[in-house]
């Protein structure tokens, strides 16, 4: 198992230490429920120095993309963040993933932990023309500093207007008297903040004056339980769970990120279907009974026949029920739509409704 360069830090601070993606990651400090709250109501801090970065430079940089990613990346200008996704040749995904155009011909992917030598793999295969790639993952670190009161606590670090940064936009700049950081207005999360890259070597420095920054709007360092029921509520996909190399990222809702505008690996097969018209819909559901849902729960309909299954679940600590995604039939895809969760065979009541269950 790998682990973070702060990982020593985390120990100290009494983390629960579980593998995650190869990694030792801590799913937890105090509480979930805290945790949770903490990033909804206030500030959290979340090391995610476990997601991978690759740099992608020179000739040829932009066609690769394009070529690999579902995304129209020529409408990314120095500064812009893109959410994509890496469609495979079978129908599937391989990765979904954000591309950062740092300036012409330079651009950065982070992807996910759980899957930086397959995407590494399957980019340099797709690399016909022999683009220079870089795996920057070992060398950078992290930190997710998610919440409304985000603002107001890194804005002391830095001379960057961080207010005046839109959604899926990033900066680089000095913060905390590191130079050359990357500050990007994204995250997991939903409840706003920002995503901060630095090296190694500066990852507790960085940290330290994070938490000293915020330590007036109650920060805490937050861990990947957390992290779950949070993106869970705003509906996020997470790898592995929601998407994988068999879903079909049409039929998971990820048509608004596929850009039949350009060519792109299996754009055709998606395209056609598209115009067939999908058999199946990942869907959002609330629990109307008591109950939570879990991954792999059977939904079923009124009499018990099992039509598709939960993909994520949980008890939502902002709405107090229980949510959930799953694949369900097209015919049972529309809000308002009762459908069952089978949970240690009774048959529990839910409802379809429309996405984000958290609203902003």
């Amino acid at each position: 198992m790998k682990t973070v360069p702060l990982h020593q830090l985390h120990v100290r601070l009494g983390a629960k230490i579980v593998p995650f993606a190869g990694f030792e990651m801590p799913v937890r400090y105090s509480s979930d429920l805290d945790e949770h709250h903490t990033v909804r109501n206030a500030v959290g801090v979340f090391d995610v120095s476990h997601m991978g970065e690759f740099s992608i430079k020179g000739p040829g940089a932009l066609a690769l993309i394009q070529k690999v990613s579902s995304n129209d990346a020529t409408a990314l200008y120095d500064g812009k963040v893109q959410y994509s996704y890496l469609p495979n040749a079978t129908g599937g995904v391989v990765d979904d993933l954000l591309v950062y155009r740092i300036a012409e011909d330079d651009y950065f992917l982070v992807v996910n932990a759980s899957n930086i030598e397959k995407d590494w793999n399957w980019i340099q295969s797709q690399n016909t023309e022999g683009v220079a790639m870089e795996d920057l993952s070992d060398s950078l670190c992290l930190l997710a500093v998610q919440g409304p009161k985000a603002i107001a606590a890194l804005q002391k670090l830095t001379d960057v207007d961080l207010a005046a940064m839109e959604y899926y936009t990033f900066k680089i700049g000095e913060m905390a008297g590191i130079k050359d950081v990357i500050i990007s207005a994204t995250g997991y999360t939903g409840a706003g903040g920002f995503e901060i890259y630095i090296k190694n070597a500066d990852a507790e420095q960085m940290w330290n004056a994070i938490f000293e920054a915020g330590a007036e709007f109650g920060i805490k360092p937050v861990g990947l339980g957390a992290r779950d029921t949070l993106r869970l509520e705003k509906a996020f996909c997470l790898y592995g769970n929601d998407i994988d190399d068999e879903t079909s990222p049409l039929e998971a809702g990820l048509g608004w990120v596929t850009k039949f505008t350009k060519d792109f690996v299996n754009s055709d097969a998606l395209k056609q279907q598209k115009e067939a018209g999908l058999k199946s819909k990942l869907i959002g559901f609330e629990m109307i009974d008591r109950g939570i849902p879990r991954g792999h729960y059977e939904l079923c309909d009124a009499v018990g026949n099992k039509f598709g299954e939960v993909t994520s679940g949980t008890q939502s600590p902002t709405l107090q029920k229980g949510i959930g995604l799953g694949y369900v039939p097209t015919a049972f895809s529309k809000p308002g739509t009762e459908i069952f969760v089978k949970v240690r065979d009774r048959l529990l009541k839910a409802q379809v409704v429309k996405t984000p269950f958290v609203k902003s």
